[in-house]
């Protein structure tokens, strides 16, 4: 009878841990539907990318209330959690606070102690975070996109945050052998009176706190998956893998390189071998216009996207009251993807034609067209995201294969590809009005 709280515990761990997994292989496996790209140039910057942007968070700062708040949530997350270490060993081996028999009592006392501190810190910035968002209604999460889903799962994790916090306090308060030895109680110490002169209350209480802490960080870690929160795992591979070319420098296809060679020179040869880095034969399709099309960091991005809106908030396009919110570029990305993957589960591995693309019923050709490809988006992002490689990716194909660009774009290429100039001058006259009086 002993041992069935430990094989509970190891069930409970086991179910958790493994639809993690499986959650994770899912996820990597709708990542890998997008083309292949190579970012593993310039390892040192990417590390130093991912040191300073995603552990760092040198981004967040740039506000510094939100990121000053975001740093004591970051933190105690990370840090907390490390008691979650101590918890699993005791529910594996049925043992109690195994640390203090392996650690000093200072080092234990300060671990204890610091992560209380750190959980009345992550109390504070929640209960912030909740009133900024349903209290002073900031305007970023007001947005359309932000209905629905999106705004309760970013109250959820709130929640989520609020109980976890709070039980950990409270198993340690009602922990009366621990309170007794005085190790890093600095804060359960003042909740601790509650549970005097009633023992067995108080171990009721440390147990059930106790499993309803560890079952809810197992519950939790699973959600992750189905909320915007999962920018805490991908926010290190997203930073790393991050474009370090300069911003807004458009990529090259090289099947459209080799047609403006073919062109420029006379005396090639058509028929010629593809040189090595060249596609043979024709494309299957320019630009994207499904997540597919897509590369794989760009897929990765829309996943790791927070939600956040800083992006928006700085679009000029936004601003003025146009359609386009680089945060619904990313949302909608995500979400096609969800969908194409849910297709694939249902059919066996395979994707089948649902008759649904990114573009159009996602994401429309007015939202497209009134970026104005200033980069804004991406600096402001916290996490390096970049809304603005897949809204070109769409143009392109919209303008390639369906010839579907605004009337005043198709002028423009029209007078460049006859004048050699956006202007509609011939080239002889173009110095004409320097001789008017």
């Amino acid at each position: 009878m002993q041992y069935i709280p430990n094989i509970l515990f190891a069930i409970l761990l086991i179910v958790g841990v493994g639809y993690f997994v499986q959650n994770v292989r899912k996820l990597t496996r709708n990542i890998k539907l997008g083309k292949d790209v190579d970012r593993t140039d310039n390892k040192s910057e990417r590390w130093k990318n991912m040191a300073m942007i995603a552990l760092g968070q040198s981004k967040m700062v740039r506000r510094p209330i939100a990121g000053f708040l975001h740093i004591i949530v970051y933190l105690g997350f990370v840090i907390i959690n490390i008691e979650v270490l101590e918890i699993v060993i005791d529910g594996l081996t049925g043992q109690h606070r195994i640390f203090t028999k392996v650690l000093p009592d200072s080092v234990y006392g300060f671990l204890i102690g610091s992560f209380e501190v750190l959980a009345v810190l992550v109390l504070v910035a929640v209960i912030v975070f909740w009133i900024r968002r349903n209290i002073v209604k900031l305007k970023r999460f007001l947005s359309a996109e932000m209905k629905g889903w999106p705004k309760s799962d970013g109250n959820i994790i709130l929640y989520f945050e609020i109980v976890l916090m709070t039980l950990f306090l409270v198993m340690n308060a009602s922990d009366l052998h621990f309170q007794h030895a005085g190790h890093g109680n600095v804060i359960s110490q003042y909740i601790a009176p509650l549970f005097e002169g009633n023992a067995d209350m108080a171990h009721i209480v440390e147990r059930t706190t106790w499993w309803i802490h560890i079952a809810g960080i197992l519950v939790f870690l699973n959600y992750l998956y189905y909320s915007k929160h999962l920018h805490i795992l991908l926010a290190f591979p997203n930073t790393w893998y991050a474009n370090l070319k300069p911003k807004g420098q458009f990529t090259n296809d090289s099947n459209v390189t080799k047609e403006v060679k073919l062109m420029m020179d006379p005396n090639a040869d058509p028929f010629a071998a593809p040189a090595e880095g060249e596609d043979e034969g024709e494309p299957e399709k320019f630009g994207a216009s499904d997540v597919m099309d897509l590369n794989w960091v760009q897929l990765m991005n829309s996943y790791t996207c927070t939600e956040c809106g800083r992006c928006t908030s700085e679009c000029p396009a936004n601003l003025t009251g146009k359609k386009l919110s680089p945060r619904k570029i990313m949302m909608d990305t995500r979400d096609r993807l969800e969908e194409v993957g849910k297709n694939i589960d249902a059919n066996k591995g395979k994707f089948v034609d649902d008759g649904k693309s990114l573009l159009n019923d996602y994401i429309t050709t007015e939202e497209l067209w009134a970026c104005t490809s200033c980069n804004a988006c991406v600096e402001a992002c916290p996490v390096n995201i970049d809304p603005l490689s897949i809204i070109i990716e769409m143009r392109r194909y919209l303008v390639m294969e369906q010839s579907a660009a605004p009337m005043e774009l198709n002028n423009m290429m029209s007078n460049i590809e006859n004048n050699g100039a956006p202007w509609p001058y011939n080239q002889m006259d173009r110095l004409n009005w320097a001789n008017e009086d």
